[in-house]
């Protein structure tokens, strides 16, 4: 799907202004993403994936990837094991992922250098997400989300992670979540993390199809940062069940660059996941 506000007349494969919503929701996230970090991606979350991948070829060579618990080497899946290693540890540096299960909770301590990924069926003002499902008892679900796996865990420890949705409805973005598997600024506060001796650095963004919103530093309440090419503030309230915070001119998100945009299509997403 191309932006509404392509320009006439610019054509070719890595045109920024051909670029999908989700490939700037991805390349939005991937410049937030440092060389050196370990990042770590769920189930079902493509712009997740496609976001790392394109940090790590285009500017993370150090970063360390993880895809639902396997450690992924990005830098090369198009070369098999040769046969002489055989299929013990030698061959990690040739494997597309390998398992590791020693990473998962052997070295909490460092996982301030760890982002994580989470989605949601709701999202409540602060942050707080829901992916165990919707309805006032919990043995009787209108709907039943997957659970929360392991998102309690990450999110409670990780430096910081991002909220990425594949869709943006007042559905999603409630009021109050019905119930909460990753919490993330509680009821708000500078201290709503701090006070509850949560070590991790909860949400920095919430990325949906509309646009990018942050939390204001005192209150930690969702404000709008940027809104996607062809979007308007007022269609993205319209869709959100709760009032944002919009105390300012609301900018564009950038699109890719068109090096970023090559990397997209030709490395980080060949199948055009993104652009279905």
């Amino acid at each position: 799907m191309a932006n509404d506000n392509a320009a006439e007349g610019q054509s070719g494969p890595f045109d920024p202004t051909t670029a999908s919503r989700q490939e700037i929701m991805a390349t939005f996230l991937a410049n937030d993403l440092e060389d050196g970090e370990i990042l770590q991606i769920g189930a079902a979350m493509p712009v997740g994936e496609v976001a790392v991948r394109l940090a790590h070829f285009s500017h993370g060579p150090n970063m360390e990837l993880i895809f639902i618990g396997a450690r992924m080497n990005a830098a090369h899946l198009d070369v098999l094991p040769t046969p002489e290693f055989g299929w013990d540890r030698r061959t990690v540096r040739w494997a597309e992922s390998y398992s590791d299960t020693g990473h998962r909770f052997d070295r909490v301590k460092d996982w301030h250098r760890r982002v994580f990924f989470v989605g949601g069926v709701q999202v409540d003002p602060y942050g707080n997400t829901n992916l165990i499902g919707v309805g006032d008892d919990h043995r009787r679900l209108r709907f039943r989300g997957p659970g929360s796996v392991g998102t309690s865990t990450l999110a409670t420890l990780v430096g910081r992670y991002h909220i990425v949705l594949n869709s943006h409805t007042a559905r999603t973005f409630v009021p109050r979540c019905d119930f909460v598997s990753a919490y993330g600024w509680g009821q708000g506060g500078a201290d709503a993390r701090t006070k509850l001796g949560l070590p991790g650095g909860g949400p920095k963004y919430c990325v949906t199809p509309l646009g990018v919103m942050d939390f204001a530093p005192d209150t930690k309440r969702m404000r709008l940062r940027s809104r996607h090419p062809g979007v308007s503030v007022e269609e993205i309230q319209a869709n959100t069940g709760f009032d944002l915070d919009v105390g300012r001119e609301v900018p564009t998100t950038p699109l890719p660059t068109p090096a970023q945009l090559e990397i997209i299509r030709t490395r980080a997403d060949r199948r055009g996941a993104l652009r279905h």
